[in-house]
């Protein structure tokens, strides 16, 4: 099974479940905006890919963070900032029965992934 972590109005998100329904690709998509995260999932994902591939420091989320929530990160305080404010999750992270697969959205890395299925 796939499931799809990510934030419901995100255009990148849209843009990989488009990719994913026009592929003819069965989904669950996770709203971690409302219905959250738990830390098990996170650090799973941090131990798959790093927390820094995990974190969204380019976004508006973290960018309003106050200076002394952005200083001296580290995994485990990157953990309870994205539990707290999910939003600080890159999105969107794909998830199948092997774990997590990839973090963001490029068509050619879905082509790749599900061509082998």
């Amino acid at each position: 099974m796939v499931t799809i972590y990510g934030i419901k109005n995100c255009d990148t998100m849209k843009k990989a479940r488009t990719w994913l329904d026009d592929n003819g690709i069965a989904y669950r998509f996770h709203d971690y905006k409302s219905d959250g995260i738990d830390r098990p999932h996170l650090e799973a994902w941090t131990d798959a890919k790093g927390w820094e591939t995990i974190l969204n420091r380019a976004g508006t989320t973290f960018r309003k963070l106050d200076e002394a929530e952005r200083a001296d990160l580290d995994r485990g305080k990157a953990i309870r900032l994205m539990q707290a404010q999910p939003s600080l999750i890159k999105r969107p992270v794909l998830e199948t029965e092997d774990g997590v697969t990839v973090v963001g959205f490029k068509p050619e890395v879905y082509a790749d992934l599900f061509s082998s299925r």
